[in-house]
Formats: C-alpha cells, sequence, structure tokens
C-alpha cells in the first residue's frame, strides 16, 4: 500500500523538481515510522528494550476475558477477581486456562497464599476466601454440566461404590472388575447376616470419579459366590457409564473424624417457633464424602430420618473443631451394626464452609 501510494503521488512533481520529492519521501518515511510505532504499541511491547528471557510477549487478551465471562455465567465481581489471578500470573488465554482445571487450580492456590499472607483481620481472610471459593465453585458446575464422557468411565477394584436394588442402598466396595462381570462384597442387615437377592435382580451400581462427578451403570445380579478374599456379590454390568444428575457442588470422597449431637425441638408458648436445644449426649462417626452442601456419615449410632444434628469435625488448617448443623435425610444399612445418614447442611459458618472447600478442591499444604 506503501509502495502504491509513492507511486501515484510522484507523477504530480517535475522532474527538475528536487526539493518536491525530497519533501514526498520524508512525508512516505513518516508514514512508515508511525505504522511501524503504533503496530509495537498495540502489541505491547516498549521500544529500545529486548523481552526478557523466559517472560512471554503475548499480552492478556481481554477480549478472551469477556468470552469466558460470557460463557461460564461470570457477573462482573467474579470477572474482575478472576481476572485479577490472572493477570497476576501471566495468564494470557483465560478461556484455554479455565477449560484446565489443574492449572487453574494451581493459579487458585496461589491465590489462596495471597489472601492468607495478607494484613488482613481473619473476619477479612474468611470473606475473601469465601468469594474465591464461590468463583471456583461456579467454574466447577459449568464443567459438571457441560463437559465429561461416560463411555470413559471406568469401575476399578478397590473403589466405594453403591448398589441399588428394589428402592433400597447399600453401601459396597469393588473387590473385581473384568469386561462385563464386577465382583463386590456382599451387603449385610443389620445383625451382620448375607443379605440375599433374587438371581436376575436388576439394579445399578453408582459411585463417584476423581473428579468428583457421579456414575452409575445398569446390572443384573448374578449371584452370591465364594472368592479368595470372601463372600462376593456376582454382577453383569453394561460396558458404558451414564452420568447421574449432577449435584450442585463437588463432593469428596473422604475419612474424617467427627461427632455429632441429637437437636431437640421444645414447644415455647412465647414463640411460635420451637426452641432448639442441644443433646447432652456425643455419638461418634466417620465422614466418609462430604460437599458444602452435605455430607455422609458412617456411625454406629444412627438417629431416624428428618433429625437435626449438630456436627463436630476435625480440621488441619484450625486449631479448634469445625461446626454445622445438619438433617438426615436418608439412611442406608452397611453391615454389623454400621449406618450411613446422608446430611443435608441447614447452616455452616463461613469459616467451616471455606474448610470444607480446602477438602473438596484438595487445596490442603
Amino acid at each position: 500500500m506503501i509502495h502504491f501510494f509513492l507511486q501515484t503521488q510522484v507523477q504530480y512533481f517535475k522532474e527538475d523538481d528536487p526539493i518536491a520529492a525530497l519533501v514526498l519521501l520524508i512525508g512516505a518515511g513518516g508514514i512508515l515510522f508511525f505504522i511501524l510505532v503504533l503496530n509495537l504499541v498495540r502489541h505491547g511491547l516498549k521500544l529500545g528494550k529486548k523481552p526478557q528471557k523466559g517472560i512471554s510477549t503475548r499480552h492478556y487478551s481481554v477480549f478472551a476475558m469477556r468470552r469466558a465471562e460470557k460463557k461460564y455465567g461470570l457477573n462482573r465481581g467474579y470477572s474482575k477477581l478472576l481476572e485479577y489471578i490472572f493477570k497476576s500470573n501471566g495468564v494470557t488465554d483465560p478461556e484455554r486456562t479455565l477449560a484446565n482445571p489443574p492449572v487453574l487450580d494451581k493459579h487458585f492456590k496461589r491465590a489462596i497464599k495471597e489472601i492468607e499472607n495478607s494484613p488482613a483481620s481473619e473476619n477479612e481472610i474468611q470473606q475473601k476466601l469465601a468469594f474465591l471459593f464461590s468463583l471456583r465453585n461456579v467454574i466447577d458446575i459449568y464443567h459438571n454440566t457441560s463437559a465429561g464422557d461416560p463411555s470413559t468411565q471406568k469401575i476399578a477394584s478397590g473403589m466405594e461404590a453403591t448398589l441399588g436394588v428394589n428402592q433400597e442402598s447399600y453401601q459396597v466396595k469393588v473387590m473385581s472388575t473384568k469386561d462385563e462381570s464386577i465382583m463386590v462384597d456382599c451387603p449385610r442387615n443389620r445383625v451382620g447376616s448375607l443379605i440375599k437377592f433374587q438371581k436376575g435382580t436388576t439394579a445399578n451400581l453408582s459411585f463417584i470419579a476423581k473428579d468428583g462427578k457421579n456414575f452409575s451403570f445398569d446390572i443384573r445380579i448374578v449371584g452370591m459366590t465364594n472368592t479368595t478374599f470372601g463372600d462376593a456379590l456376582h454382577l453383569i454390568g453394561s460396558k458404558q457409564a451414564k452420568s447421574m444428575t449432577q449435584r450442585r457442588y463437588r463432593r469428596k470422597q473422604a475419612l474424617l473424624n467427627c461427632y455429632f449431637f441429637l437437636i431437640n425441638l421444645v414447644e415455647t408458648k412465647k414463640k411460635k417457633a420451637p426452641k432448639m436445644t442441644l443433646g447432652s449426649t456425643r455419638y461418634k462417626g466417620n465422614i466418609t464424602d462430604i460437599s458444602i452442601g452435605g455430607c455422609a456419615i458412617k456411625t454406629q449410632n444412627a438417629v431416624s430420618v428428618g433429625s437435626r444434628i449438630k456436627i463436630e469435625f476435625e480440621d488441619s488448617k484450625s486449631p479448634f473443631p469445625m461446626a454445622v448443623l445438619g438433617q438426615v435425610l436418608r439412611i442406608n444399612r452397611t453391615g454389623i451394626g454400621n449406618t450411613v445418614m446422608y446430611i443435608k447442611f441447614i447452616k455452616i459458618p463461613r469459616k467451616a464452609m471455606n474448610s470444607i472447600n480446602f477438602i473438596v478442591f484438595d487445596y490442603g499444604d
């Protein structure tokens, strides 16, 4: 274009007018210099300085950030926080980073350390952590509802699973798998006797994958058999898992010691709503999986469905136990004297919620 510009303009000057030609050449040179400077500015480079070794010369894409903001349904507050995290860590491609959870988690861990090491008060730190985890959960919900190929999910030996038969659920452990054949330990009733199922009964076997998503297999019960590992229930299942209805929040299989207290509701004359009082008996259990929405507790002291309980559990980041208020949604018998209670959290302090998020996203030290 510049070459064409010079050709079309020179014809207006006489060959014996060198001053006019010189002025024209200087003007064209100025235009070239202006275009060069503009191009350098657009690419974020500084004149007279070479890029440092190991530092990318690619600039942060605001347009890519806006696309990601719309794609993931982020509000302006979330978007500003995410933009700050990415710019602080030299991220130039927001969309690509968001699509890669392990890489994304590295940036979030750095942001958490920055928050924890700040001179802010404990209350302010917990507020900032809660907002950051809220953003991380929004991103996780998008991944849960839009990604994941069930055909790639496999159930392996040693995995914990839930066997659903005739509207009853039993916690089992996978003993071995081969092609469509699956061996699990036999469910037992309250007194420890093996539960017998009719041959050919259709059921399903569900499990939580490493990424926290829930999958299940349609299976058929073949019968009980004796193996070197003990009595086993033989199942024939489909090779392809199917994705179950996604939970709102990511769950994490865990083994956390906990205690719980029964909450009693006492009617009062002055207040319309019943007063909650804490029972004096402390029961022991183990949290087997957890999310900020609820948990599962394995215990020998199950309470009835609908009961409200106060749950206390240890956290490595706090010298004091965390406490939450929950309600028992359902219970499953798992063996001799053991029961799994499925709890929905109905009141959870901010610090306890942050502690659970540390566990769920594996952000601990």
